[in-house]
């Protein structure tokens, strides 16, 4: 298809045979020639040939495997080229720079591509057409991929009980939508501030609307998810307090710590060379404070409100007063909960982690997901993941910059305070545009709707 202007007139055209090409350039005249279609604007037009070279040009052209044709304008006269689908393949062939493909060989001491994969045994390599379906048009695309994700049982289908850390609640259009911004959704790390202002003020909202979420300080932004937030918090935990602690390089957690989770922390644990102990519960489901004093003296300790149970453990807001100020109290959090549960900040927790996806993300098989972690001040030299600050530039206006930057692998790689570089910070934004769009008091109401679900859902199945 080709699309070319005559003077103020948009005409398109496809070429199908020659009586059509007639039809559609009358009065022009139209010869054939060795496979090529040829028409001359005859001069009995009202514009003369100097005008129409100037009025006409060419505006774009498409061709398909299955014969579509080319058309080609070039001032007054229009070649219509009927090419095959080998002339097309040999073609598209020329395309790579072969004088370079034979510098390269040259190089390598080679004569030939084939030569480049002579170390493959014969017998192993495949020879012929490779069993493939053949082409097929935009529509015919569309239409086999809904064939096949209809055979799939989605979340919006039905209720579903899978939980652990990833849930399902509804995220409003615009987030999509906003996301879907250029600035936003193709931008790299803002090394450069200067350039960056948009990007990393946005990052710094996140940032902010998490601290306030969880009543701490300080919070990066993001990390990979919420099993490697948990992780990260037990290695900086290590980090701030193994000199003075009496159990060095040991670290207890809940005992009802989802499996997955678990396994993550003992891979961050294991290379790190701390060892991990698990906290007993009592049978409703609570933390035994009693056995918890065992733990006073060690790095850290984790555990989650609610619990991977459902319970919402009142004893939680003692667990400071038990371990110490020397150890760190470490809670997991489902941030949505949040809206009605007291923040960690508030009971003495040191750190807060948690699976953002419940904000912002829906829940696409598996992810995408994004790690939410804050902290008090003490560890904010030792915690990981990226920081924006907020400051002032020479002209005395706001401005925001990554800050910090020597505790990340691209300054300082063999003292780095984590392995974590590129993070999620694109879905840590959805999740910033759900919590603004909400507010407290819809933040609030999502909450109590959870839980108005939860509590329906009991009935029904005792």
């Amino acid at each position: 298809m080709v699309i070319f202007t005559h003077g103020m007139v948009f005409t398109a055209v496809k070429c199908m045979d020659r009586d059509l090409v007639s039809s559609l350039l009358h009065p022009y005249s139209v010869a054939q020639d060795a496979g090529v279609w040829s028409a001359r604007i005859g001069h009995h037009h009202r514009h003369s040939d100097h005008a129409l070279r100037r009025s006409c040009c060419i505006i774009g052209c498409s061709l398909s495997a299955g014969g579509a044709k080319q058309f080609i304008m070039s001032g007054a006269r229009m070649d219509f080229h009927i090419p095959t689908v080998r002339s097309v393949c040999a073609m598209v062939d020329q395309l790579p720079n072969r004088g370079r493909e034979a510098e390269m060989l040259q190089e390598m001491g080679l004569a030939s591509m084939e030569d480049l994969f002579s170390d493959i045994p014969a017998d192993v390599r495949f020879d012929g057409e490779l069993p493939l379906p053949g082409p097929q048009s935009e529509e015919e695309i569309i239409s086999d991929a809904r064939r096949l994700l209809g055979a799939n049982t989605d979340m919006g289908s039905r209720p579903s009980f899978l939980g652990a850390g990833l849930y399902r609640n509804y995220v409003p259009a615009a987030v999509f939508q906003l996301v879907t911004r250029g600035e936003f959704l193709t931008a790299y790390t803002p090394y450069q501030p200067e350039v960056s202002q948009g990007m990393l003020q946005a990052m710094w909202e996140f940032q902010t609307l998490i601290s306030e979420l969880v009543g701490l300080p300080i919070a990066n932004l993001s990390l990979y998810d919420g099993s490697t937030a948990a992780a990260e918090a037990l290695t900086c935990a290590v980090r701030v307090h193994n000199r003075k602690a009496s159990q060095p390089n040991t670290v207890y957690v809940s005992s009802l710590t989802p499996p997955d989770k678990l396994s993550v922390m003992f891979n961050y644990c294991q290379g790190a060379e701390i060892e991990i102990r698990k906290l007993a519960h009592n049978e409703d489901g609570t933390l035994d404070l009693d056995a918890l004093s065992e733990a006073a003296g060690s790095c850290g300790v984790y555990l989650e409100q609610p619990n991977p149970l459902g319970v919402l453990d009142e004893g939680l807001t003692s667990v400071k007063e038990i371990i110490g100020k020397n150890t760190a109290l470490i809670v997991g959090v489902q941030p949505v909960s949040l809206g009605v549960v007291e923040a960690p900040g508030h009971y003495g927790a040191d750190i807060v982690v948690g699976e953002g996806q419940p904000l912002g993300s829906p829940v696409t098989g598996g992810g995408p997901l994004y790690g939410i972690f804050a902290c008090t001040k003490p560890y904010l030299r030792l915690m990981p993941g990226r920081i924006v600050g907020r400051s002032i530039d020479v002209d005395g206006k706001e401005a925001y910059c990554l800050t910090l930057s020597t505790r990340e692998q691209h300054i300082r790689r063999h003292r780095a305070t984590s392995n974590i570089c590129t993070n999620e910070t694109l879905i840590a934004l959805m999740g910033a545009m759900h919590m603004a769009l909400l507010g407290p008091d819809g933040l609030r109401d999502l909450a109590q709707r959870n839980m108005m679900a939860c509590e329906k859902a009991k009935e029904v199945l005792s």
